[in-house]
Parts: C-alpha cells; sequence; structure tokens
C-alpha cells in the first residue's frame, strides 16, 4: 500500500507518515506548515507567510528566513519517504499539495457536507453517522501550541466550526428521537459553554423528553443566571417560548424540524414565513436598479401568474445584496411571507440545490408536517402551489445557474413574487412576462468611492482623494472587491489608501490582495470558470494574455486557430458568463468585447497554471501574427499596393479571405477601429522580444498615424519597436524604426533630429543591403533638403530615390517623389518643370488602381499649387476641388485641411474675398482636428489676407497675430516674417468695397 502523510490540525499539530511520528520543526517550520494546510491546494503568498510568523514587525532578512524553512520542510518530508515535493513553490509564495496525502480538516468538511445533504433529503440516519464520523477527528483545541495572530485566528474559527457541527448533529439526535442517549455530552458541553443558547435549548429540549422535566426547567434558570449576570441579557424568544410551553405541560409539544431549530414546537401552523437574510447596510447607489424592480410590485396585481425578476451580473457586482436589500423594502406589500433559498448554483463544494430539496423546505416553512411532505417532486410541487394560491408571498431565489431549478418554485397565483438572482441570463426566465430584468453593473467611481468611505470612515477616504479614486479603479468598481479593500483599510487604522493603492499596484499581487479571509474576489470568479466548457475556458485563459483594451470576434478565431462562427460563439458564452463586457460596434457593425480588469488577471493567472509557457507563446503568436496580416493588407489597400514600405520576414497568420474582405472593406476604418490595440500590441511583442513582429506592425500602422495625426502613437511604436530591434542586433528592424522616427520629426518640423535619424537610418540600410529601404529614407531626406533650402541636394537625392522605386516597381513611392521634385522645381522657379513633373505623377498615379487615392490627392495637390504659382486660379480651383473630393472619401482630415487652405488661396487669387474667406474658415475649423501649428498658421495667414480684403481689419490683425505665434511656437522663422509683413501694413483710410 503506497505510503501517505497524514496532517492533523484539528488539536495540536501531527504529522504523521503511517504509524511514525514525523517531527516538522522549530515554531517558526510549524507556523509556516499550518499556514499552508489552512489554504490546502491555493498558493499561500510570501507576504501572508511573514505575517503569520513576524505579525506587523518582520525583520528584514524575513523572506530568506521564510526560503529556508521552506526548504528544511521539504527536507523533513523527503527523509520521511517523500521524494516528491510536497511544497512547491508557486509564484507569488508556496502550495500546499495535498494531492494523495491526508488533512483532517478536509475530512471534516466532507462529512460534514455529506451530513448537510443527508439532512435535506431527510437521510437522518445518515446524517448522524457522518456528523459522528466528522466529530471524532477532532483531538482537542485546534493547532494547540502554533503561535502567530493568523494561526489564533483560524484556530477560533475553527473551535466555532466544531460547536456548530456539534449542534446540527445534536439537533439530527434529536429528530432521531435518541433523547437519553445524548444526554451525558450534551450536558458537558453546556457546562463548557454556558452562553450558548442554542445548546442549552437542545439539552433542555433531551431532558424534557427523557422525563427529567425538573432538571430542564433547572437547566433554563441556570442559563439565564448566566446571560444576566454575563451580558446584562435575558433569555432569546426561543429559550422563554420552550420554558413557558414546559412550565404549562403543553400536550403538543413535540420535536422541531431541522430548520429554523430543534426545540419543540406547536403542532397547529406557526404563521407566516419570514425567511429573508439580514438587510445590508450599506447600499452603494443602485437607484435606477431598484426602480426597475419596483415594476414588479404593478405587474404582479394585474397578471395571470406571479411577477418574476431576474438580477444577473458577473460574481461580487452585488446581486443578492440588492435583491435582499428591495425585498426588506418591499416586505410589508406581501404580508403571506417571504421565502428565501440560496440554490448554491455556484457553490465550490457542494451541488446546486435541486427544486425538490428547496420545495420541502419551503413546505416546512409553510408549516405542512415533515410527515405530509410528499416524497415526488412534481407532488410537492403541486401542493406548494396549492397552498400558495391564495396568499401573496415574495420568493428569493439565489444563486441559480439553470431555469430547470426555478420552474418547479414559480408559483401560480398572480398575487405572488418572484425574484432570482444569477450570473446566467437564463433566456427562458427573460421570456416570462411580466417580468423586470435587472443587468446589474459595476458602481460609478461616484458610487464606488461612497462605498468606501461608508466602510473606512469619510475622513480617511476625503483626506487622499487621488488615492480613493485610483483604489476604486483597481478594484474595478466591483461591490465585493470594494468592500474587501475596504474590510482591509478598516481593519488597519495604521494603513492609508495609497498603502493599498501600492498593493494594488502589483498586477501579479491583485487578486491575491483581494482574495483574504471569507470573501474573496478569485474565488467568485473561480465558481463561474469551472462552469465553462472547455472550448470557452481555453478562449477565455487565451484571451487573457493579450493586453489589448478591446477586440472583435476575428481575434477568438486567431486565438483558436478555429472559423470566426466558432469563435464568435465562444465569445458570446464568455459575455453569457459575464466575463466580457460587449463595448459597441465598430466600423464594419460587429461588435467589440473588452475584459475588467480583475477578470483579465484571472485569466491570465488561469492560463499560467493551466498552459505551457510553448502553449502560451504560440496563442500569442497566432493573435498577433493575425493583427500583422490585416494590417499589411490594410497598408497595401490604403496605397493600391506593397508600396512605400518594407516587411519583415516574420510568418503571417492570414484569416480566411472572405473575414479579411469584410474587416478591411475601408482599411482605414479599420485600422482605427483596432488603433488601440495595435499600439499594445506592439509594446506587448516588443516586451516580449518579438522584434520582427513589433516593427513590422509598426510599418504597417504608419499609414493610419500619418493620416489621422496620431503623433504620439507614431513615436511610442516606433520608439518601442526600435528598443526591441536594439536589443535584439536586429539591424535592418532599426533602419526601417529609425526611418519612421525621422519621418515623425520632419511632420514635427524637428529637421535637425529628423536628418540624424535619417543619415543613421541610411547607414544601417546600406549594412543590411536593404536597397528599398536605402530609397525611402533617401526619399524623405530630400524632403529636409528641400524644406532647409538645399535644393540641389534635395534634386539628387531624389532622383537616387526614383531609380530604385522604379527598379522595385513601388508606384506609390515613385509618384511620391515626382511630387517632391515638383515641388523643388517651383522653389527654384521653374514653373514649367514642376508641372511637367506633376502630370508624371499623376500618371504613375493613376496606374496604380482604386488604392492609389493617396497618391493622387497628394499629386493633384501639388499641380494645384503649380497652378497657383502661375497665377491660373480657375485651374487651381479645380484641382484643389478634386483634390478635397479624394481626401474627402479617405477621411484624411490633414490633406482636407492643405486642400481647403488651397482652394481658399485660389480664391483669394481670383479677388472672390467673401468665398476665400468662407473657405478658410472652413479650413480653420479642419484644422483644429489634427493639430498641426504650421497649417493652421497657414491658414490663418490667408483668413487673414480675406478679411483684410473684405475690409475687416481688426479681424485681419488678430488672425495675423495668431499666425505669427503658431509659426514662433515651431520655430519657422520664414512664415514668421510673413506674419510681421503683414501686421506691419498700414489700414487704408478707404475702405475698399467688398468684392463678391
Amino acid at each position: 500500500m503506497e505510503k501517505r502523510l497524514t496532517f492533523k490540525v484539528l488539536g495540536p499539530l501531527e504529522v504523521t507518515s503511517g504509524v511514525e511520528q514525523v517531527s516538522v520543526g522549530g515554531p517558526r517550520h510549524r507556523t509556516i506548515l499550518v499556514a499552508l494546510l489552512l489554504s490546502p491546494g491555493r498558493i499561500v503568498p510570501v507576504d501572508t507567510l511573514i505575517e503569520a510568523v513576524w505579525g506587523d514587525s518582520p525583520p528584514a532578512t524575513a523572506r530568506t528566513q521564510v526560503s529556508i524553512c521552506i526548504a528544511a520542510l521539504r527536507k523533513t518530508f523527503k527523509a520521511a519517504g517523500f521524494p516528491g515535493e510536497v511544497i512547491v513553490t508557486a509564484h507569488p509564495g508556496y502550495l500546499l499539495q495535498v494531492g494523495m496525502h491526508r488533512l483532517d480538516s478536509e475530512e471534516f468538511s466532507g462529512l460534514v457536507a455529506a451530513a448537510e445533504l443527508a439532512v435535506r433529503n431527510n437521510r437522518l440516519s445518515e446524517a448522524a453517522r457522518c456528523y459522528t464520523d466528522a466529530l471524532k477527528l477532532w483531538r482537542g483545541r485546534p493547532l494547540a501550541g502554533v503561535t502567530g495572530r493568523l494561526v489564533e485566528d483560524e484556530a477560533q474559527r475553527l473551535e466555532e466550526l466544531r460547536l456548530d457541527t456539534y449542534e446540527n448533529a445534536t439537533a439530527v439526535h434529536l429528530q432521531l428521537g435518541d433523547h437519553q442517549k445524548i444526554l451525558p455530552d450534551l450536558a458537558a458541553m453546556v457546562r463548557e459553554h454556558p452562553l450558548r443558547e442554542r445548546a442549552r435549548h437542545q439539552l433542555i429540549t433531551a431532558q424534557y423528553h427523557s422525563g427529567r422535566r425538573a432538571e430542564a426547567l433547572e437547566t433554563f434558570r441556570d442559563g439565564r443566571r448566566w446571560l444576566i449576570d454575563e451580558l446584562g441579557l435575558e433569555p432569546g424568544p426561543a429559550l422563554s417560548e420552550l420554558h413557558n410551553a414546559i412550565l404549562q405541560d403543553e400536550p403538543s409539544l413535540t420535536v422541531r424540524g431541522l430548520e429554523g431549530g430543534d426545540s419543540p414546537v406547536p403542532s397547529k401552523p406557526v404563521g407566516d414565513p419570514l425567511e429573508l437574510p439580514p438587510d445590508v447596510t450599506e447600499l452603494a447607489g443602485r437607484k435606477e436598479e431598484l426602480a426597475q424592480l419596483d415594476e414588479l410590485l404593478e405587474l404582479g396585481a394585474e397578471a395571470r401568474g406571479p411577477a418574476t425578476g431576474l438580477i444577473t451580473g458577473v460574481g461580487g457586482v452585488g446581486k443578492t445584496c440588492l435583491a435582499v436589500h428591495w425585498a426588506h423594502r418591499n416586505c410589508d406589500r406581501f404580508p403571506d411571507g417571504q421565502l428565501f433559498a440560496d440554490l448554491r448554483g455556484y457553490d465550490e463544494h457542494l451541488e446546486p440545490t435541486t427544486a425538490g430539496e428547496i420545495l420541502g423546505r419551503f413546505l416546512r416553512s409553510l408549516s405542512v408536517p415533515i410527515g405530509q411532505i410528499p416524497a415526488e417532486p412534481e407532488e410537492r410541487a403541486a401542493l406548494y402551489r396549492s397552498l400558495l394560491a391564495d396568499r401573496r408571498v415574495l420568493v428569493v431565489l439565489d444563486n441559480v445557474r439553470t431555469f430547470a431549478q426555478v420552474r418547479p418554485l414559480l408559483p401560480s397565483s398572480g398575487g405572488c413574487c418572484v425574484l432570482v438572482t444569477s450570473r446566467e441570463q437564463l433566456s427562458e426566465m427573460v421570456a416570462l412576462p411580466p417580468q423586470a430584468w435587472v443587468r446589474l453593473g459595476r458602481l460609478s467611481s461616484y458610487e464606488a468611492v461612497d462605498l468606501l468611505g461608508k466602510i473606512v470612515g469619510e475622513e480617511r477616504i476625503a483626506a487622499d482623494p487621488p488615492s480613493a479614486a485610483r483604489l476604486v479603479e483597481l478594484c474595478d468598481l466591483l461591490p465585493l472587491a470594494l468592500r474587501i479593500a475596504g474590510a482591509r483599510l478598516a481593519s488597519k487604522p495604521h494603513w492609508t489608501a495609497s498603502r493599498l493603492v501600492r498593493r494594488l499596484s502589483d498586477e501579479r499581487l491583485r487578486l491575491d490582495e483581494l482574495s483574504s479571509g471569507e470573501s474573496q474576489v478569485r474565488a467568485s470568479f473561480t465558481l463561474t470558470y469551472r462552469g465553462l466548457s472547455a472550448p470557452t475556458a481555453l478562449l477565455y485563459r487565451s484571451l487573457g494574455l493579450l493586453d489589448v483594451p478591446d477586440f472583435g470576434a476575428w481575434v477568438a478565431a486567431a486565438l483558436l486557430d478555429t472559423d470566426l462562427l466558432t469563435g464568435e460563439r465562444l465569445i458570446e458564452q464568455l459575455v453569457d458568463a459575464q466575463f466580457l463586457d460587449v463595448v459597441g460596434l465598430d466600423a464594419t457593425g460587429h461588435p467589440r468585447y473588452r475584459f475588467q480588469n480583475l477578470l483579465r488577471l484571472f485569466a491570465r493567472e488561469r492560463a499560467e497554471a493551466e498552459e505551457t509557457a510553448e502553449e502560451r507563446q504560440a496563442a500569442r503568436q497566432r493573435a498577433f501574427r493575425a493583427y500583422l496580416s490585416l494590417a499589411e493588407q490594410a497598408h497595401r489597400r490604403a496605397y493600391g499596393g506593397d508600396f512605400s514600405i518594407i516587411h519583415s520576414a516574420v510568418p503571417r497568420h492570414p484569416l480566411p479571405d472572405e473575414l479579411s474582405a469584410g474587416l478591411l472593406t475601408a482599411p482605414l476604418d479599420w485600422l482605427e477601429t483596432e488603433r488601440l490595440s495595435l499600439v499594445a500590441v506592439v509594446d506587448q511583442a516588443a516586451s516580449l522580444g518579438m522584434d520582427e513582429l513589433a516593427w513590422d506592425l509598426t510599418m504597417s500602422i504608419v499609414v493610419l498615424f500619418e493620416t489621422r495625426n496620431y503623433l504620439d502613437d507614431w513615436r511610442e511604436c516606433s520608439e518601442r519597436a526600435l528598443a526591441a530591434t536594439r536589443a535584439a542586433g536586429n539591424t535592418r528592424g532599426q533602419a526601417a524604426m529609425l526611418h519612421n522616427l525621422g519621418a515623425l520629426q520632419m511632420r514635427q518640423r524637428n529637421f535637425g533630429e529628423a536628418y540624424a535619424s535619417f543619415t543613421e537610418a541610411l547607414a544601417l540600410h546600406e549594412r543590411a543591403g536593404e536597397e528599398h529601404g536605402h530609397a525611402l529614407v533617401l526619399r524623405n531626406m530630400a524632403m529636409v533638403d528641400e524644406m532647409r533650402g538645399d535644393l540641389d541636394t534635395a534634386m539628387d537625392h531624389s532622383a537616387q530615390a526614383l531609380a530604385t522605386f522604379r527598379a522595385v516597381g513601388d508606384l506609390s513611392s515613385e509618384a511620391h517623389v515626382l511630387n517632391n521634385m515638383a515641388q523643388i522645381e517651383l522653389d527654384r522657379g521653374r514653373t514649367d518643370s514642376a508641372q511637367h513633373l506633376s502630370l508624371e505623377s499623376l500618371r504613375v498615379s493613376t496606374t496604380i488602381g482604386e488604392g492609389g487615392a493617396r497618391s493622387l490627392a497628394l499629386g493633384t495637390h501639388r499641380l494645384a499649387r503649380v497652378y497657383l504659382a502661375q497665377n491660373e486660379y480657375g485651374l487651381a480651383e479645380e484641382a484643389f476641388l478634386r483634390m478635397i473630393r479624394i481626401v474627402r472619401a479617405q477621411s484624411d482630415m490633414l490633406g482636407l485641411a492643405h486642400g481647403l487652405l488651397g482652394l481658399g488661396e485660389a480664391r483669394l487669387g481670383a479677388q472672390s474675398w467673401g468665398q476665400a474667406r468662407a473657405t478658410l474658415l472652413h479650413a480653420l475649423e479642419i484644422s483644429g482636428l489634427v493639430d498641426s501649428a504650421l497649417v493652421e498658421g497657414k491658414i490663418k495667414l490667408a483668413l487673414g489676407e480675406a478679411c483684410w480684403k473684405c475690409g475687416d481689419h481688426s479681424a485681419a490683425r488678430r488672425y495675423f497675430a495668431d499666425a505669427r505665434a503658431d509659426f514662433a511656437r515651431i520655430g519657422v522663422e520664414t512664415w514668421v516674417d510673413r506674419a510681421n509683413l503683414a501686421l506691419a501694413r498700414d489700414i487704408p483710410r478707404e475702405e475698399p468695397p467688398e468684392i463678391i
């Protein structure tokens, strides 16, 4: 027979191997072992072990000493013949694997649970045997000889559990008629604990039914003396009623049923059931939800059946609190009683309660004698409905998992009301008319802070509002988490809110911090998680591996390498389980989903516990490569081909063609929808050492950043990918990201920084032998040369780049360089040559096809500028209008601002002052959306000119001054000089008439 260790905590700590005693060392070793035994199979953080040993005054070497103790315990178990690890290291602490070993406290819990189940099924003899076996496991005061506040608190809890179990066992024996048999032990129990009224009640009952009426009365008097002397209280109603019944020798005295106690009771009905749990003292917010539930009061009066209410929400969101609070507020509307049952749909240790069990208890609550309760569930349901047919009763059913649990418990009377709480949607119940369905969400920030203040104290919370706001955010505005955090602060008056914020800010420890004592956020999530199907649970874990803020169903398909319909089905199951929130529809009409932070942390925790590192890496790679594949296609569609970009050799994870086509109907809209997620993927890929993927993805999404002017995202992605490529020694990737940063710096008019980045990128591309990337850098260097006035160098760089673009077939970049060359010729005053180059650029752009809109817009804009320089204002206006139509279709706000500026300038040239002013005002409005000081300054300068021509000189001077301020802020001196010249002109004495 295989050996195993036996751990005993229900008495002095004892460890045995077979019949041999195992010595576990000194006081610290014993305390640490007990702390692990009190959480078998669960991770105990090192901080908890330190607190168990040293309390609030640990030494600096506490972590080292804990590690030494753990090593010593492992050595002890190994010496006892157990080479496998009984204690394993599991971040952020240690875990004791009970597994094949025995732990008396777990055996005790199992026997008690079996006894309780037997009681519910009216198998009293079996219940008595289970209770007896459970109580035999106790050997004295629990954990005797082990010190520490944590251990002492747990010892007190275990002792209280033993006393409650003893009383429950006694109740069963009383039902079985074992009055004389239990008298000696019960009398000793009452002598040891004279203030426990239930035990004294049981002793009096046993004495009375054993024919010891005088002793029963003396036991009551003795208990009354103890209560008055020690607490200053008279005996409670149950003891007093029993005493009076014995004094009057009522013939109807019998043994009461197990629910509600075990005293002798009259056989006649005892009145209406009042079973609601105590009301919550602080219910934060929920005014709208309470109003929704109030509709039940009106619905039930006119209905043929009962009004039914359903409260759904994630574990810990406060469903039970809301249901109980509403029930207490309206109990007077149900004069025939209130029934309450916890159906344990999410109990970690026990099976869900069946409707038959609840019906049996409800019938007893409705004064049906045990002997008259039918055995068959259908007959019980029929009797239950008959009893409620003419009564107004409120039935509250908590923690329901399936509608099958609810259906037999629905009364037939329209005067009754049923209120159900569940983490499931229970679609069958939602369809029942009339009904109120409350989808309970998280609290608002104000309500969460208010709840925290009620628990901790308003003054402590008001002393540091920023920390309070951060604390409720870290608790996800979840009432359960807030109550746990509040309880921790309330129990530690020397802690500040900021200290708890610091502890919760570490994502690796947050669930541990919010999972201590009986209320545990992790346990609440675990109960729902265990009900997920295997594929749904796998998806939940896999989604937790991603740092993206939200996602579409296609991400689920990529993670699991399955089809979209399967991904959508599984992701909707997570929504039904309240593990994901729906946050709206994307541009393509598909739902977007997201995690709440604590649920994301729990998903990642489960992934790390249940998946290997290789499996986690493979899932991330599938998702990241799917993002890259779609972003690459979006870039290709926006440019009309694989233009103006270089790629890495990272394998793609392509989605089915029909799915990709549906997502990328409007490629820039898809990129906009996924922008924050794409930025997060770049950051996460870079942090995980996926440098090739990080820089490639950044290159693919720059089209969005430059079109929509997301400059901060542009910089963040480029810098994160650059750091990753440098760490990996990736020459080509470094060059690509330096080019990216140079393009951003050029966009921001930081020409010195841009040129330095381009120069370094150029050298790296040469070293890597990357001709296409080399040409892309030369093109941008030429643009800086042109803006600096070095036109010969600009033309030389452009010509070199143009040759390479033609050689590799990069039509978009070819058209772009031709545009730049046209601008150089414009700067030289060679308008005919500029016009020729612009037309050539447009010719190339038209060969690209549908995706060549960007190139076409740039070429049309340059040609329009050439016409302006040639004073061909009509042709310029036509060209600018064509360009505006193109950029509007692309939602290119920066391009639209440029186009409207040019159109306004063309109308100024044509002396259409009023039209020009209106156009430029529109341009100024658009420029406010793109945050470009240069464009905005140019628009204001032109607008000032239009106002001047219209005779509004004060407005003109305001615009000139604002333009000068914009130019000065970004250091473009040539434009500052132009604004100064405009401001220096004299106001004419006679105002010219406005010309329209």
